[in-house]
């Protein structure tokens, strides 16, 4: 880079010139620029969160907990719908973009001179915002996979995993096996571990890993907890959790019978804190009340934004838009990257959408950019009822003329780019 950015979208074009090119996984970078940086990520209490699905409901009931215990908690997701500095939340407020400015134009030289990627300059930035701001607690989700994601240079008070899927396979493995291997490289020697895949021969191989990396205790929320009666309702969902000490009946406003997995793992994960960190039943309960989280089925009027982008995110969507009854027609404005599953995610939203509206999205990358014509006729030839509608704005507008209920989903580049024309703000 020739100079120092000036403006904040000097810095934006700075950082994101450095997500071309394939993932470069590895600890060694980050260790370097966080060196530099006086390692801040050694100051900071954390929870830690790996998975295929669920880590952004999981680390926003963490989140909303632990503001519900009195205490600054900052949050680090990944990536964002509309505007970059969601990734960094303090209290549910975004940080400055002046101070994103600031750490690019003081950190481009070693950024540029240890060939940091994009995530692993953010990694760092948020783990520097969060010492300066002086959390008491930060919540940390890993961007892809675990054991070498950039994150992983933390030593959390709690690390849980939420569910291994067939995700990334270029990087993390082709099987759930090979997956759940990266994706355990969370845990810690020391640190409490928190499994909560369903499925027992994954759960079980989570489990050994938990136990080779020498976490301690180790917990499976399905080994020591039964959720029942689960009720999905268009405002939330409630579910009875059953856990050797007796029966909690739990609410989060969170909707889909998915988010009672993912309220289980969060209340595992909180369980296992320190006791000068960890909330009793009262503050839970008033912090569950509170959780907030953009574009996972997300009602706004007529819309509802969903971020699924693989096979299983859709088949929760399905089961979501089933169970909540949401009106007919459903027109689904639906696109997505073409490295994703797109076939699969369509069958299993088929018989919940009445038409779709396949469309481009503007901020997705042109190299990942899916062939809408072959994606036409696969819905022509499954008999479905689909439009081809480039222009994004336009799909918007068509959805909403033929829907009663618009689906804005397939990647968080489609639901961030509706949210940012339908004014739908992404933070709480």
């Amino acid at each position: 880079m020739a100079s120092s950015p000036k403006t904040y979208h000097d810095a934006l074009d700075f950082l994101y010139a450095r997500t071309t090119g394939k993932w470069k996984l590895g600890l060694e970078r980050v260790e370097a620029l966080l060196h530099a940086l006086g390692e801040p990520q050694r100051s900071l209490r954390s929870l830690h969160v790996a998975g295929t699905n669920g880590k952004g409901s999981v680390c926003a009931t963490l989140d909303a907990v632990l503001q519900a215990r009195g205490l600054r908690v900052a949050r680090y997701t990944s990536p964002h719908l509309v505007d970059f500095p969601e990734r960094f939340l303090v209290n549910n407020r975004p940080v400055a973009s002046d101070r994103i400015v600031d750490w690019v134009s003081r950190w481009t030289p070693e950024v540029e001179r240890l060939g940091a990627t994009f995530f692993e300059a953010t990694t760092a930035m948020a783990f520097q915002f969060f010492r300066e701001d002086a959390v008491d607690v930060a919540v940390i989700e890993t961007g892809l996979g675990g054991r070498l994601d950039a994150t992983n240079v933390i030593r959390p008070l709690v690390a849980g995993v939420t569910n291994i899927q067939i995700d990334h396979v270029e990087y993390l493995g082709a099987t759930r096996e090979e997956i759940a291997f990266e994706k355990a490289g969370i845990f810690k020697a020391g640190v409490p571990a928190i499994v909560g895949e369903p499925e027992l021969g994954i759960r079980e191989l989570l489990l050994t890993h938990a136990r080779s990396h020498g976490a301690s205790p180790v917990h499976a929320v399905f080994g020591e907890s039964a959720i029942e009666d689960v009720v999905v309702t268009a405002d939330g969902t409630r579910f009875n959790l059953r856990r050797e000490h007796g029966v909690t009946t739990v609410r989060t406003p969170l909707v889909g019978r998915h988010q009672a997995h993912n309220a289980a793992v969060a209340l595992a994960m909180l369980d296992a804190l320190p006791d000068d960190l960890r909330p009793d039943a009262a503050t839970v309960e008033q912090g569950l009340r509170t959780v907030s989280l953009p574009g996972r089925f997300q009602r706004v009027g007529k819309h509802v934004f969903d971020v699924a982008h693989n096979p299983d995110g859709s088949r929760v969507l399905a089961q979501t838009l089933a169970e909540t009854k949401m009106p007919r027609p459903v027109a689904a404005v639906f696109s997505v990257l073409n490295d994703k599953n797109w076939a699969l995610m369509m069958s299993v939203l088929a018989p919940h959408v009445d038409l779709f509206i396949l469309t481009n999205t503007p901020t997705a990358p042109a190299s990942r950019a899916w062939n809408i014509a072959e994606v036409m006729a696969y819905a022509r030839g499954n008999g479905w009822a689909a439009e081809v509608v480039r222009d994004f704005d336009r799909a918007l507008v068509r959805a909403a003329e033929e829907g009663s209920t618009v689906v804005v989903t397939g990647s968080f580049h489609t639901v961030g780019d509706a949210m940012l024309r339908l004014n739908v703000s992404p933070t709480p």
